[in-house]
């Protein structure tokens, strides 16, 4: 997808506010890795989408800032600690803060980014234009947002030790993990617009099919992608052992001899290719691609639709265009 103008523009406004951000100088161990947290770059698409769902619901974009600062910091120090419990060494491209660091600074670390985060949605509390209700609204979302998101990772850690997950439970376990921070993205720059309560629904909503039809589509581009562009071998899930939508769906419907397959492809810590391969043939003899490509298509339509319901606007157009490209990409 070819850069905008606008996106260039919200870019630019929210690198500058995370840069401007008052951070105090000591404890370096604290504050450093804050810093270089937040440096370590990104797309910024969350705060992006705070911004664009401001302007969609007819607001001054630049009151969306502190939100989509909280929202970026807040993302970011999920990032810090999830790489704690995954021992990531790295994180777009850079060694991880607790790498860089230790386990221990990169905890204490995570905690103050989120208060900072927090720090930056006082702003709807001291200025006047803004309601005590929109205020209070304000802070909801992002707490909502964090707690959705580590329920999220609970279950998927939860998933690792068990053999009987439901697709239920997987889209429940997403729409934590993946797309709680979008949904809240947007739902706070609805606020900061002095939205309706049902644009602000709406805007949640749109969110929630937007990262789950977000994170099937890569559940699928794991088994189907071109590898040059996807950057892993197909089945890399099935290889690491990963459940997906994929994975689980085919189980719901496989017979026993099929089911066995899967089960122990997945079981394997090192399964051979010949068996991947065998369990990527089950799935498309089940319409297990299919299906679940049909799935994506009417999450993201949902999304679409739900936009219909605003106003026309450079905004609205920018995020329609960001929804047909996801909806369309290869990698």
């Amino acid at each position: 997808m070819n850069t905008t103008d606008l996106q260039k523009q919200l870019y630019i406004q929210v690198e500058t506010a995370l840069k401007e951000l008052n951070l105090p100088i000591t404890p370096t161990t604290l504050y450093e890795p804050f810093r270089y947290a937040l440096d370590a770059g990104g797309k910024r698409i969350r705060p992006i989408l705070t911004m664009l769902a401001c302007g969609i619901c007819e607001g001054d974009t630049k009151k969306a800032l502190p939100a989509a600062s909280a929202i970026e910091i807040l993302h970011n120090f999920t990032l810090v600690h999830d790489d704690i419990m995954d021992s990531a060494d790295t994180r777009r491209g850079k060694p991880s803060v607790f790498k860089k660091w230790d386990e221990n600074i990169a905890i204490l670390s995570g905690d103050v980014m989120f208060a900072g985060a927090m720090q930056q949605i006082g702003y709807y509390g001291q200025n006047e234009s803004f309601s005590k209700e929109e205020f209070y609204a304000m802070y909801q979302v992002f707490l909502d947002a964090t707690v959705t998101v580590c329920e999220g990772q609970a279950m998927d850690m939860e998933f690792v030790d068990r053999q009987d997950v439901a697709l239920a439970e997987y889209i429940e376990m997403i729409s934590g993990k993946t797309a709680a921070l979008l949904s809240g993205a947007l739902e706070m720059g609805a606020i900061s617009a002095h939205a309706s309560e049902t644009q602000r629904k709406e805007m949640h909503e749109l969110g929630l099919e937007m990262g789950i039809a977000f994170q099937i589509q890569d559940d699928l581009l794991d088994a189907t992608a071109d590898p040059e562009k996807f950057g892993k071998r197909p089945g890399g899930d099935i290889f690491e052992g990963k459940k997906t939508y994929l994975t689980i769906l085919a189980l719901e419907r496989a017979n026993e001899e099929q089911s066995s397959l899967i089960q122990n492809t997945l079981l394997d810590q090192n399964p051979s290719q010949e068996s991947v391969e065998e369990v990527l043939k089950v799935m498309k003899e089940l319409n297990v691609m299919e299906d679940v490509s049909a799935e994506i298509t009417n999450r993201y339509e949902k999304a679409k639709t739900l936009l219909t319901h605003f106003p026309e606007s450079e905004y609205k157009q920018e995020l329609k265009n960001l929804l047909i490209f996801l909806q369309y990409r290869d990698h």
